[in-house]
């Protein structure tokens, strides 16, 4: 089957990822709320939302390389970094609204630096990693060891985005650079090796319409799902179980 002119695998990929993350954000309100007694700091489903949130970020990075690909091929130089700044700068902004609706919303525990901040953050640097290709994946990989390493470390409020964080810290969604800017990294590596010059490097064996049109479908519009499905959930919840919006 023709599936166009993108690269369908990668929308999927990106589809799967926000059904997983929709998933898990649906039993961690049933768990925050209240409705279910469901653990999700531990065990299986902490284990999913470590798997949701690496297979988005590999996404991303390897999303960044054939967009980078494309991109050379109409701009350079000053033109071609501000591109990539400008779209970081947006998404950094869309999360900077996250912190202010879970901070109106839930005031503690609201969003400081979530997956939004850190891929805004990822986007608007990637012009400088570009040039590093495949050497990215030892690059994150030294990133994301470097993060484990700062595990438990407290610091002062400032150093959250590193993956340091004062004692009492607590956030819903909290992402920071070390060591998931890493996995961005680890991403952009494999881009260079699956999609060098924007281009498939392997061959694909064609999907059912059935399976790739729907998933398709998500991945290329996963950033308003992201936006509106928290919001979506909680309305449904309070429908359906009856909790309190506020």
């Amino acid at each position: 089957m023709d599936k166009g002119s993108r690269l369908w695998e990668i929308d999927c990929a990106r589809g799967i990822a926000i059904i997983m993350m929709v998933v898990f954000h649906t039993v961690f309100d049933l768990s925050f709320f209240g409705i279910a007694p469901v653990e999700v700091g531990s065990g299986f489903w902490r284990g999913f939302a470590f798997a949701t949130a690496t297979l988005f970020l590999l996404v991303v990075g390897v999303s960044l390389v054939v967009s980078h690909a494309k991109a050379v091929q109409k701009l350079s130089g000053a033109a071609l970094i501000k591109k990539f700044v400008f779209r970081g700068a947006g998404i950094f902004a869309l999360g900077l609204l996250v912190t202010l609706a879970t901070y109106l919303y839930l005031h503690e525990g609201f969003v400081v630096f979530g997956i939004l901040h850190l891929i805004g953050v990822a986007v608007m640097f990637s012009p400088f990693l570009f040039r590093f290709g495949k050497k990215n994946i030892l690059i994150g990989s030294v990133i994301v060891l470097a993060g484990l390493c700062l595990h438990g470390i407290s610091g002062p409020a400032y150093l959250i985005p590193l993956g340091i964080y004062p004692v009492t810290f607590y956030s819903v969604d909290y992402t920071p650079l070390l060591p998931w800017l890493g996995v961005v990294l680890i991403g952009l590596g494999i881009g260079e090796f699956l999609y060098r010059d924007g281009i498939r490097q392997f061959p694909v064996r064609n999907l059912p319409d059935l399976m790739v049109t729907p998933l398709s479908f998500l991945g290329r519009h996963s950033l308003i799902i992201y936006l509106v499905h928290q919001p979506v959930i909680i309305l449904l919840l309070t429908t359906i179980a009856g909790i309190p919006l506020f």
